[in-house]
């Protein structure tokens, strides 16, 4: 698609997934010039299904994101495929910088192109860095999992293991004891609250390290520690989560700390620190699931375009 370098977006987001597709959707309908720029690495690619959606219950990923796009470039939302490599204030707006595939030289490598917005939405979402485990990246998304809400059901009254990775994996150990009796934790030297309420409801609690995942015949088969083998049919662990906003560095904007990493600090309705700048997703709340970011999304373009009505109307 051929994006015009002239024109200035009202809207540009950054990130094509489930907040990223809402927000195009409102901000269509809102009758403003949005542009979607998407770099196609959804943090829940590695996932077959996703689940707790309504409407798509069961479905691939890239189903709720393909139906969201139609949605939103029926109301003349542009998409395109590319990178942001930069963020900056120009003027009284902003400029991003975009490497797009294919616009570059005859062997297909991207080429930049700079375009200006009177408002920003992050939706890049995050990424996952796993513990370096032998097996866990290679089972990730399959039957190494980290939210119980999105897979529990799935391998419900199995044999389930979590690996420790910081101490909200007690909440994580916790919650599973819903879905199984079978439940081993790996406490992997992390100090965990409340094991010995577990160990009374019959958790298995595991101290010694782990080594590496046992698989048989392509599946998860277990967890080797320093002492032994245990059976599991799936793992529970929590990544590190981590930001993929470099390309914003100018604009100084503020995070914060949570149990589940670093993230944009954002208001109620997705502001950020910078007032033409919002964020919604995991890049601003790391624990939100497919209809959670959706919400958000919708949300931050709602209040963006209000933004963009108080401004039209000082001239």
């Amino acid at each position: 698609m051929m994006v015009p370098m002239n024109q200035e977006w009202d809207l540009i987001i950054i990130g094509g997934s489930a907040a990223g597709v809402a927000a195009a959707l409102t901000a269509g309908r809102c009758l403003r010039r949005t542009l979607v720029v998407d770099a196609g690495t959804p943090r829940n690619r590695f996932a077959a299904h996703m689940h707790n959606t309504v409407g798509f219950d069961g479905k691939p990923p890239a189903e709720f994101v393909a139906a969201g796009r139609a949605e939103a470039q029926a109301y003349g939302v542009e998409f395109l495929s590319g990178t942001v490599t930069r963020l900056r204030e120009e003027g009284t707006g902003l400029e991003v910088t975009i490497d797009v595939a294919g616009e570059g030289s005859a062997d297909g490598r991207a080429g930049a192109r700079v375009l200006r917005a009177r408002r920003v939405l992050l939706a890049t979402g995050a990424s996952d860095d796993l513990p370096a485990i032998p097996g866990v990246e290679r089972f990730w998304g399959k039957s190494v999992l980290h939210c119980p809400y999105c897979h529990g059901y799935e391998v419900a009254n199995q044999r389930l293991g979590v690996i420790a990775t910081s101490p909200m994996s007690a909440h994580q150990a916790t919650l599973l004891t819903q879905w199984t009796k079978k439940l081993t934790v790996f406490t992997q030297g992390v100090e965990l609250a409340g094991m010995e309420r577990l160990r009374a409801n019959g958790v298995r609690i595991v101290e010694s390290p782990v080594i590496s995942l046992k698989s048989e015949n392509e599946r998860l088969a277990g967890v080797r520690t320093q002492e032994g083998e245990y059976p599991v049919d799936a793992v529970f662990l929590g990544s590190t989560l981590r930001l993929n906003i470099g390309f914003a560095e100018e604009l100084n904007l503020a995070t914060k700390e949570t149990p589940m990493g670093v993230v944009l600090d954002v208001d109620h309705a997705g502001a950020t620190s910078h007032p033409k700048v919002w964020a919604a997703g995991n890049v601003s709340n790391p624990g939100a699931t497919v209809p959670v970011a959706a919400a958000a999304g919708s949300q931050a373009a709602a209040v963006i375009n209000m933004s963009l009505v108080e401004e039209d109307l000082e001239g």
